[in-house]
């Protein structure tokens, strides 16, 4: 939650992302050495991201992988599929 304010900040997501990620990984029984061991990304790295909630999406994505919680991310930055609202970008009448 944050302090001031609805909407979360960019820190207040990344702390909540490392805190779920390291009850997951502890519910999938893992040691922060097997995660990184079985993802490929370093030890170092699990460990920042987990107390600071710092790191590549690429290594993000590695480690939620193997705990089995990559399609959560299929729901990141969805598209509006609406068509008449994307020709409305491209039609002639909105170009300068």
């Amino acid at each position: 939650m944050t302090k001031f304010g609805v909407e979360k900040k960019p820190f207040d997501i990344l702390k909540d992302l490392a805190e779920k990620h390291k009850v997951l990984r502890k519910q999938a029984g893992l040691t922060q050495h097997q995660l990184a061991l079985r993802s490929g990304v370093s030890l170092g790295s699990v460990k920042r991201f987990e107390l600071t909630g710092q790191i590549s999406l690429e290594s993000l994505l590695k480690t939620v992988q193997i705990l089995n919680r990559i399609n959560d991310f299929e729901l990141i930055l969805n598209i509006d599929h609406n068509l008449k609202q994307i020709d409305k970008l491209f039609s002639d009448r909105t170009k300068i």
